[in-house]
């Protein structure tokens, strides 16, 4: 086989018996399995992270199926593209009786208007469609095109999985590294196993690399733990968007939660995944208010500080201050009263849009027929700069929206506030 074809491509599975891993999806008796094996398409998504047979899986189905693959990616397709595929599609179908099945790399990559473009085809069953994606297609793709496809999730390769199609490269005289002396020591294995974060693509890829650059000696090319370990510090690349989108929510998770330890790890891990640190320190400063707020108000002084620090140092040494705010974040106490509040008044707004703002409340500048004799006391002037008044529109009078918790410094705002409510609504609002 032509040597110029990576690696990964020239061991492509070319039948179910060869395909590595997905057994939740491919046993015997499951739904994809039956399918397949009956010849039986319809339109899918195949959603997984990278190097875990999607591509693989689709050129099986269309084999299985008898039917003519058309391979596009959605990062250099067109909604021109597509019409022209469907035309022919419509006509070998009707003709000949030959069914097309349709596979787009990326799919989350097409806008709405090209995806709206796939739904006649696939509705009037033109083409089956595989689209594959390593993003959630509940979230980048549109309603329309989702109610008419099955969602079908991949997973990442277990170790067991990757050591078998590191094996079969090794031995495989045809198409992989067979019969050229090559001897993976079993501490450079383990790590290529460890770190290829279940993508069968990466570990191939990572075996050929490490193999062109060990030295054969007395015929044999033996790969050490070193030359792997440093073709994947130097192939580390950026993660992708649903990855980036699920780190994000650990992060705030373990900020939410109290995890110091958790939450400085997944923000060096996104650092350290090439993520532009301003995402996560973004985050956190809403963090800051959302679940610490009154409860310790210099947590979002703390993460302010931390974006300025970021915006004047720069990285790597911003990662000292963003850790510390991070830390003072996550050991503050919590107080999630702000957002509750907020909640509150959205529902009241919902509930009374057009609220009249009270008489004494109104701009004074102009004068108005409806202002009434009502007079505005100003609070300054009464004991404890304080006195009692309405503030809010007739409707909401007896409303309480921001309910201090007893938590942290929001403790010394509670009896204060509790005590207004009571003295001006006549009940307890807490």
């Amino acid at each position: 086989m032509d040597e110029s074809i990576p690696l990964a491509e020239r061991m492509r599975p070319r039948s179910l018996d060869e395909f590595y891993g997905q057994q939740h999806l491919l046993r015997p008796g499951t739904l994809i399995h039956r399918a397949m094996q009956a010849g039986f398409l319809r339109s899918v998504i195949l959603w997984g992270p990278p190097g875990v047979g999607k591509t693989t899986l689709a050129k099986l189905m269309a084999n299985r199926a008898d039917a003519r693959l058309i391979e596009l990616s959605a990062v250099s397709s067109g909604t021109r593209e597509l019409r022209e595929v469907f035309a022919q599609a419509d006509e070998e179908r009707r003709l000949y009786g030959i069914q097309t099945l349709v596979f787009i790399d990326e799919i989350h990559r097409y806008t709405k208007t090209q995806q709206d473009a796939l739904l006649p085809a696939v509705e009037r069953g033109v083409v089956h469609l595989i689209g594959s994606t390593t993003q959630n297609p509940r979230m980048a793709l549109t309603p329309a095109l989702l109610s008419r496809l099955q969602i079908v999730q991949l997973r990442p390769l277990t170790q067991d999985d990757l050591r078998l199609a590191v094996e079969q490269a090794l031995t495989d005289e045809t198409r992989g590294l067979g019969g050229r002396g090559v001897l993976l020591e079993d501490d450079a294995r383990d790590l290529l196993l460890a770190l290829s974060g279940g993508d069968v693509r990466r570990a191939l890829t990572t075996l050929e690399w490490a193999v062109y650059q060990s030295e054969s000696c007395d015929g044999v090319v033996r790969v050490k733990r070193a030359t792997v370990q440093r073709i994947l510090e130097e192939a580390r690349g950026a993660v992708d968007e649903s990855t980036l989108y699920d780190m994000l929510s650990a992060f705030g998770k373990s900020l939410r939660g109290s995890d110091s330890d958790a939450a400085v790890y997944w923000f060096m891990r996104m650092v350290d995944a090439g993520v532009d640190p301003r995402i996560p320190v973004r985050r956190m400063i809403v963090h800051a208010s959302e679940d610490v707020g009154m409860a310790n108000p210099q947590a979002l002084l703390q993460a302010m500080a931390a974006w300025q620090a970021l915006d004047v140092v720069g990285m790597p040494e911003a990662r000292i201050p963003i850790a510390q705010a991070i830390v003072f974040v996550c050991e503050s106490p919590k107080s999630n009263s702000i957002v509750v509040a907020l909640g509150k008044v959205e529902t009241a707004i919902r509930a009374h849009p057009h609220a009249a703002v009270p008489l004494h409340l109104r701009d004074k500048s102009y004068p108005r027929e409806d202002d009434g004799n009502v007079t505005y006391r100003y609070p300054h002037d009464y004991p404890h700069h304080h006195v009692k008044q309405v503030y809010l529109p007739s409707p909401l009078e007896r409303e309480t929206f921001y309910a201090p918790s007893t938590e942290g410094l929001e403790q010394r705002v509670h009896p204060r506030k509790h005590g207004r409510s009571m003295d001006e609504k006549g009940e307890n609002p807490v």
